[in-house]
């Protein structure tokens, strides 16, 4: 019998794990603040007692409202369903995003939950990782901390740079989009002076800038060896925005985290408003709609990043050949990543290498879960 039609490999429920833990301190960006962060573990468990489970996403205060879209509209209609029909399964799961009265993205990142975790459960009922079943292309990746944050968090420039380099990391994103043109080139050229020229310097606007300024920062540090300009402008009209940013400026433009389709990402390609799309698979459906937007990014040229959660990203990036590199957070920041996962592999040379453990090959510490698990209201 093949693994596809076995009765034991049929799913038999879905559990969830929510988990607040706080911040050591306030982090910034352009428009917005942090003082906690919050994940969703989501397991798919099988009749044979095969499991898969990831976590995903970052919303504190609608995280129990995704709990919620998981376990009362999405797993009933999976339950019983092959857990190997991964592309069946996310079509069932998806009118969970169609309730016109709530965020999409709320729908979309409790589907992410689930075809994640199909995806380990998928890996380990084959006895293959995930960075090889998604295309092979490599199993290490570079990784790079997203700082930079205003009111310097973790001290000055040069001394953030220096716990990013201890760590191990291969780069920095900096955040920008908060002060004027000429304050923030101030401050990358500062991050590169502390960084030298062999560390990865990126920078990102979260679409704080109106596109005369995003263009004036990018001619500002044209030769600073920058990789990308993520999301330099305002939302509300940024596909022409970055089109104009990317053809008018030296930089190259970098959007799609913002995005919660493939076909959004596909207009940003379509434009010409893009070299490099990072879209997210935790905010937007799974890593199942993430391998579609890399297929259509090969035929535009565009190179594949991800937003953050390198528990996913990793072996996203690592699977393609036009994968960049993955993000993490410095540990005060983004906790789970450095504590969540218990096998966390070592950083060498600024990358990471994934093992051969089947799926994601993810340990969870399930002692830090239990201090952090948000408990059910009595």
């Amino acid at each position: 019998m093949s693994l596809s039609t076995s009765p034991s490999l049929r799913i038999e429920s879905i559990e969830t794990i929510p988990i607040i833990a706080p911040l050591a301190r306030e982090f910034k960006g352009s428009y917005y603040r942090m003082t906690q962060r919050a994940t969703l573990i989501v397991r798919v468990h099988t009749a044979d007692g095969l499991v898969g489970e990831v976590y995903v996403g970052d919303e504190d205060k609608t995280l129990l409202e995704i709990e919620h879209i998981v376990l009362d509209e999405i797993a009933p209609r999976l339950i019983g369903q092959d857990a190997l029909a991964i592309e069946r399964c996310w079509d069932l799961a998806y009118p969970a995003t169609f309730d016109i009265l709530r965020d999409r993205r709320l729908g979309l990142v409790a589907l992410a939950g689930v075809d994640g975790a199909l995806w380990d459960l998928f890996g380990k009922a084959v006895d293959q990782p995930l960075w090889r079943l998604w295309g092979g292309y490599r199993n290490t990746v570079e990784m790079i901390a997203i700082g930079g944050y205003y009111g310097d968090p973790l001290g000055t420039t040069a001394e953030e740079i220096a716990q990013y380099k201890e760590l191990g990391l291969a780069g920095i994103k900096f955040k920008v989009g908060g002060r004027t043109p000429e304050i923030d080139a101030a401050r990358v050229m500062a991050a590169r002076d502390a960084a030298g020229s062999d560390f990865i310097i990126a920078i990102d606007a979260n679409q704080g800038y109106c596109v005369p300024d995003a263009i004036d920062l990018s001619r500002r540090l044209d030769g600073m060896d920058i990789r990308w300009f993520e999301e330099p402008v305002s939302w509300h009209n940024d596909r022409r925005g970055m089109r104009d940013v990317r053809s008018r400026g030296p930089l190259a433009v970098c959007a799609g985290q913002s995005e919660v389709s493939a076909s959004g990402c596909r207009d940003l390609m379509e434009a010409g408003a893009i070299d490099v799309c990072n879209f997210d698979a935790s905010w937007s459906g799974g890593p199942t709609v993430w391998r579609r937007v890399a297929a259509i990014a090969h035929a535009y040229d565009v190179k594949m990043g991800h937003h953050e959660e390198p528990q996913v990203s990793s072996h996203l990036i690592a699977s393609q050949s036009h994968g960049t590199v993955s993000e993490c957070f410095h540990p005060d920041r983004d906790p789970f990543w450095w504590n969540l996962i218990a096998n966390r592999p070592a950083l060498v040379n600024g990358a990471i290498t994934l093992s051969d453990a089947p799926g994601f090959g993810w340990d969870l510490n399930w002692d830090y879960i239990d201090q952090y698990r948000v408990r059910a209201q009595s």
